[in-house]
Order: structure tokens, then C-alpha cells, then sequence
């Protein structure tokens, strides 16, 4: 469902001059939610969430890719921003991240450190002084480790 939505999404809030960061839906008692995450270089206003979220409701309405009743829901990605696209994780290098595999490598599944290189494909983290070179393609989940201090947690 997620992809689904996806690619839905992204070419309507590319027109509208902002990047899809994410999409999350799950059910939720009576109804589901859908959450869209967006950003752009000049950061990201409620007035911004608004016209993506009438924009995004118009278009999953005709589209109807989601059964039953649901909420929608439009923000900025936060500190601990998911990293989806080449792109994202190319914007990030320098930063601590957080990486969870699809399936283990060396034995572990979790790894979090600085992002140290982002090539076509590839990443190469420094995990405990070590270098670790992940495949973009066994990445499960990865998000931005927020800084101490800058409003969010350390991990």
C-alpha cells in the first residue's frame, strides 16, 4: 500500500513544489490513517501542509486507492526524518543515521552511525569506527539521528 500510494502522491506534491518525504497508512479502530510527509528547501508551513493535504484528498478521493474510511494527514518529516530516496541519503551524508536491513548482515539487522558516503546504489556508514557499505536495496527503514540538543533524542 505504501508504494501504491506513493506513486500516487509524488507527482502531485512534486508539481506543487515539495518533496514527498514519506507516506505511512494503517488502520486505526473505526479508520485508517494516512500520513504524507513533505519538505521543501524553504522548510514547511502549516499553509504548506494545508494545500498539499486539499490537494492530496482530491486526488486519493478519484483515485480511491484505500477502502473504507480514513484520516489524512500532512507534516514535515521532523528531526528523525526517514531517508527513502538516493537523494535523501545523499543530502544527509555527514549525518548520524540509523539503519534497520531487510535481512542480517554479519549478523545484525540495526546499525547506526555517521553517514559517511552516499554513491549511485550504495551508502558507506561509519558504525563504531568501522566502515559498513550497505546496498540501498537492503534497507528496510533508515531515519536521521537528531542532534543532541536540537529538539529530539539520542539514540
Amino acid at each position: 500500500m505504501r508504494e501504491q500510494l506513493i506513486q500516487l502522491l509524488e507527482p502531485t506534491v512534486t508539481a506543487l513544489g515539495y518533496e514527498l518525504v514519506d507516506v505511512e497508512s494503517a488502520p486505526a479502530g473505526s479508520g485508517g490513517i494516512v500520513r504524507v510527509y513533505i519538505d521543501s528547501a524553504a522548510g514547511i508551513t502549516l499553509d504548506d501542509c494545508e494545500r498539499v493535504s486539499h490537494a492530496a484528498s482530491e486526488l486519493l478521493d478519484a483515485e480511491d486507492p484505500i477502502s473504507g474510511a480514513y484520516t489524512l494527514e500532512v507534516s514535515s518529516p521532523g528531526l528523525d526524518r526517514i531517508l527513502r530516496t538516493q537523494a535523501h541519503f545523499e543530502r544527509f551524508v555527514g549525518s548520524r543515521i540509523k539503519v534497520q536491513l531487510s535481512e542480517p548482515l554479519a549478523g545484525r539487522r540495526r546499525f547506526t552511525g555517521r553517514l559517511v558516503e552516499a554513491g549511485p546504489g550504495t551508502i558507506e556508514m561509519e558504525v563504531e569506527g568501522s566502515p559498513v557499505r550497505l546496498d540501498l536495496s537492503q534497507i528496510q527503514k533508515a531515519r536521521v539521528v537528531p542532534a543532541p540538543g536540537a529538539g529530539g533524542r539520542e539514540a
